[in-house]
């Protein structure tokens, strides 16, 4: 029987479309900038973005790293939400690898930081202060909801950062689940950021890959940091393969996951026993809980999966379920049945 995997955009297998794609792809020496596969992933990345340039690595965690990295000196000081994926889960790359300080500010329940806090957080020259050099945001955002940050105000903490000297990145891993939610392209939405960074391996299916657009400078010291913490690869086009299969066409698949997640949170909304705010489901995330005495929270994650619809359950109780292009409506129909099920 299938599994239905609601655990993260992160299991998507590739399409028959993106491995033959991988199969066929035209090799070069990445290193040398001379895999042409890449070189067109990159240049077509570069446009949507509305950046000068754009650079391949392996994953968003080294996007991040090698973004942080280019845009902060050792010592200096990093501004991010308390609930981003940089600060939770990607293992203190910045502080082990970069020397860099983060500053950690509360994150809404919308993925926002307050604009005051962040204007309070940027240190002024004293020499028993680190210096700000970055201020970082996330959409759409993972811990929060799947919420996606508004142009208005990336636009607004855009004109802080320029007012201070300061560069502003986006860990836009889920970006496009942003720019589908809020009908903007790419483009417009990112036009006053000084970086970001998308993944091809969550909502766009491909089994690896993540991009970094920026300036060219900018990309010229990405590349650089990028070799010096081992993501330089040789023939990467069978990466980059993947990645050109779907970037013409993102919306689409984009939208349903969206759909399907709306399907999903009205159904759980239905079902004596759980509970949700199905009004802050916005993309393809979604948070539930447990209300029910006739069960714990870990057995009703457990029965699930004998029945082989899996998702995670957090410390604080919330269950997290993601859409994603291996999940149909006939998924989501099966999994509310399955949920009724198990709580009747």
């Amino acid at each position: 029987m299938k599994a239905i995997d609601l655990r993260s955009d992160t299991v998507t297998l590739p399409s028959d479309e993106i491995r033959k794609a991988i199969f066929d792809a035209q090799l070069g020496d990445d290193v040398f900038q001379e895999d042409s596969t890449v070189n067109l992933l990159e240049e077509k990345a570069a446009k949507l973005s509305g950046k000068e340039e754009a650079l391949l690595v392996p994953s968003g965690t080294m996007g991040n790293l090698v973004s942080f990295l280019a845009h902060c000196p050792r010592g200096t000081e990093a501004i991010l939400g308390d609930r981003s994926h940089t600060f939770t889960y990607e293992a203190g790359g910045i502080s082990a690898f970069g020397g860099i300080h983060s500053h950690q500010l509360r994150n809404e329940d919308d993925g926002t930081i307050d604009i005051e806090s962040i204007k309070n957080a940027i240190r002024y020259d004293n020499i028993h202060f680190p210096k700000t050099a970055l201020i970082s945001l996330e959409n759409t955002h993972n811990k929060c909801f799947g919420y996606p940050l508004s142009k208005d105000y990336i636009d607004e903490v855009s004109v802080i950062s320029k007012e201070n000297n300061l560069k502003l990145h986006i860990d836009g891993a889920r970006i496009f689940n942003a720019t589908v939610a809020l009908n903007i392209p790419l483009s417009t939405l990112v036009e006053n950021v000084d970086s970001i960074t998308f993944c091809l391996s969550k909502g766009l299916a491909c089994p690896i890959g993540s991009i970094i657009c920026g300036s060219k400078d900018f990309i010229y010291e990405a590349r650089r940091i990028r070799k010096a913490l081992g993501g330089g690869m040789r023939q990467a086009g069978i990466i980059a393969a993947a990645g050109l299969t779907v970037i013409d066409n993102i919306d689409d698949q984009i939208s349903k996951d969206h759909r399907n997640a709306k399907l999903l949170a009205d159904g759980i909304d239905a079902i004596k026993g759980l509970t949700i705010d199905s009004n802050k489901v916005k993309s393809n995330i979604l948070y539930c809980r447990l209300d029910s005495n006739k069960i714990s929270e870990d057995e009703f994650l457990n029965l699930c999966k004998k029945e082989n619809i899996l998702f995670f359950k957090y410390p604080s109780g919330d269950y997290r379920l993601v859409t994603h292009s291996g999940i149909n409506e006939d998924d989501i129909k099966l999994t509310l049945s399955t949920f009724e099920k198990i709580l009747s």
